[in-house]
């Protein structure tokens, strides 16, 4: 493993200043004007990088996944993510004004298809999101491409990071995570950067879904963040499935002014000012115990938000398993999850010994 990544002629880990990510999630979709203007409000708001997704929904879901709850509202995402779709066009020209403000490209891929058109692109670093850390055919294909990668390990145990770290074993580096929208600050357990960074010899950061601009990033950063992404909105009752809870640029120039404050700063001065400013209890209570476990906002979406194999289209009783018929996805909410990534060797080339309907997860007892 690798303590320092090169990326866009920048260092992340050991010895560089904390990498700042601003997260524009799908919002920059509403089209290149407002993208544009997202992009240069994060490099005045102290931004090194801005995030984007490239999303194609049958990526990601099943059609049948129905909607869920968010600080947005109910929604349904397969539809959500379906009018996020766009062309290669319209990200060569994102990428092409975020490069020329200074700042790296960085995206989010969630497929082969999306990782092809960032390879196409020609971007110089990829990101996975928490449900895909065990979406081992998508890492693969990752780390073929030999570009640096950047792993957020929401609702996972550290041996789900070991299985990812196992598949991606250089160029990479690891986001500490929680995957709830807002997630709860008492949750980060920040002490557990400094221990996933012993572990496995890698930069780690944190991927902050609070709603404080400053507590966890900042902490984070005391405590030897190597990234701090965050995500980034012009206003917090925008359109964006995020905006709410999404910081404005004051906000993010708060929480950047305040993180290279804290780089510089021994961390007991740092606990200090934060146990002045927040209460020491709750300071404490956001440090945790580093232990690497389960959020308990996140132990019921374990299985529904992670990657497991549904039935695409119904399958009929006898037919046999295959790439074309099945697709590892997020459950979400309203399907059954199925078996894990990790099974697909044996299952595919099976028959169905009874009728599977379609969004149905796969189990054993479907298989002949």
């Amino acid at each position: 493993m690798h303590e320092v990544l090169k990326v866009g002629g920048r260092r992340i880990g050991k010895g560089a200043p904390c990498f700042i990510i601003a997260e524009l999630g799908t919002g920059f979709t509403q089209g290149p004007e407002h993208a544009f203007r997202l992009i240069t409000a994060a490099g005045q708001s102290g931004a090194d990088c801005v995030k984007v997704q490239i999303v194609f929904a049958d990526e990601i879901l099943h059609p049948l996944a129905g909607k869920v709850s968010l600080p947005s509202g109910r929604i349904s995402l397969f539809e959500h993510f379906k009018r996020c779709e766009r062309e290669i066009s319209f990200y060569r020209q994102i990428k092409e004004y975020t490069e020329a403000q200074g700042l790296v490209f960085l995206c989010s891929v969630f497929g082969t298809k999306s990782l092809s058109m960032a390879v196409e692109l020609g971007v110089c670093i990829i990101k996975t999101a928490s449900p895909e850390l065990n979406h081992f055919p998508l890492l693969q294909a990752i780390g073929s491409t030999g570009l640096p990668a950047v792993l957020s390990t929401g609702v996972s145990t550290l041996e789900d990071i070991e299985k990812a770290l196992a598949v991606i074993t250089r160029n990479v580096c690891i986001l500490h995570c929680v995957t709830s929208y807002p997630a709860p600050e008492n949750e980060y357990n920040i002490n557990v950067i400094p221990f996933l960074r012993k572990h496995f010899r890698i930069p780690v950061g944190v991927s902050d879904h609070s709603l404080d601009p400053e507590l966890v990033p900042v902490l984070a950063a005391a405590r030897g963040a190597a990234l701090v992404e965050k995500h980034f909105t012009l206003q917090k009752d925008g359109p964006a499935l995020d905006d709410p809870i999404a910081l404005v640029p004051s906000e993010f120039r708060r929480m950047t002014e305040r993180i290279r404050q804290a780089e510089t700063l021994p961390l007991t001065e740092v606990l200090a000012q934060m146990e002045d400013r927040y209460g020491k209890t709750r300071i404490s209570a956001v440090l945790g115990d580093g232990r690497k476990e389960l959020a308990p906002s996140e132990k019921d979406n374990y299985y529904t938000t992670r990657r497991s194999l549904l039935a695409l289209v119904p399958i009929p009783k006898g037919n046999r398993l295959h790439e074309h018929n099945t697709a590892l996805l997020r459950s979400e909410k309203n399907l059954r999850p199925g078996l894990g990534p990790q099974v697909i060797p044996a299952v595919y080339g099976k028959t169905a010994r009874r009728f599977i309907p379609a969004g149905k997860g796969i189990a054993w007892d479907d298989l002949e």
